[in-house]
């Protein structure tokens, strides 16, 4: 199984993930990004998150996606959050190593673990790519071995074809990159960006291949929208927003709960 992960700009978001997650009894990840920063800060978010994980039913782990400094690692660190991320894979190699080392010694030292990444996910929120070759931002199995034996990094998000974002035509997918990765960081838990948007069986496939923990958030996103959308046609008269709200988390919990019987190894 992978572990599902989850961004939360909004508490109804959150409340959805965690809420699905309870009903099927698999653990989950709650996580914000800097990208989410105009819509609610990182302290904010991580004290709801932090305050759902605490009486949630299930185990909760609260994430930092995506940091992109120091100074943005520190905070979240400094706000309670259980894991960070810091992403250089933008960077060259080498910088990135060097400074990833730098924030995993730094973290493990007060007891927060690291995911780091390695390969350029390219980013399609509203539909900007065209004709890039997914083979130009694979992860390469052999710099991961070293990326990971001299950082000490506890997961790595790898790219092997998925995108940021929405898909616009089928994703060019290369599992054989997962499961070579994997056996050359000796079976480290690798992650899944872009992870929306898969068909069922490349979800199991990534899976099977190594993947143990998958990040979501766009089509539950659109669910969600999708859900305001059918309460204002069944409510001409008007809505209140809180009958909104209600109806966003309802449909954005089905769209969670439909993802993590995958995830966990279920069906529908």
């Amino acid at each position: 199984m992978a572990i599902g992960s989850f961004n939360g700009p909004t508490l109804e978001s959150a409340r959805a993930a965690v809420e699905a997650a309870q009903e099927l009894g698999v653990p989950l990840i709650l996580q914000h990004a800097p990208a989410h920063d105009p819509y609610i800060s990182l302290e904010l978010a991580g004290k709801i998150m932090l305050a759902l994980a605490e009486q949630a039913t299930v185990p909760v782990c609260v994430h930092l996606d995506h940091g992109d400094s120091l100074e943005t690692v520190m905070r979240a660190i400094r706000t309670g959050y259980t894991s960070v991320m810091y992403d250089a894979s933008g960077k060259p190699f080498e910088q990135n190593l060097q400074e990833t080392r730098k924030i995993v010694r730094m973290a493990h030292a007060v007891n927060v673990s690291v995911e780091a990444e390695l390969g350029n996910l390219p980013h399609n929120f509203h539909g900007e790519m065209t004709d890039e070759n997914p083979e130009a931002f694979y992860t390469n199995p052999e710099d991961a071995r070293r990326f990971v034996k001299e950082t000490g990094v506890d997961a790595l998000a790898i790219a092997f074809g998925t995108v940021h974002g929405v898909y616009k035509a089928k994703p060019k997918l290369s599992f054989d990159v997962i499961r070579r990765v994997r056996e050359a960081t000796g079976g480290l838990p690798l992650v899944m960006h872009g992870g929306s948007g898969l068909s069922d069986e490349d979800y199991r496939t990534a899976i099977a291949c190594g993947i143990r923990k998958i990040n979501y958030y766009t089509y539950e996103a659109l669910a969600g929208g999708r859900g305001i959308y059918q309460a204002v046609a069944d409510h001409p008269q008007g809505l209140y927003f809180h009958d909104a709200a209600m109806a966003a988390t309802a449909a954005m919990r089905e769209d969670v709960l439909r993802i993590l019987r995958i995830f966990s190894g279920g069906g529908q």
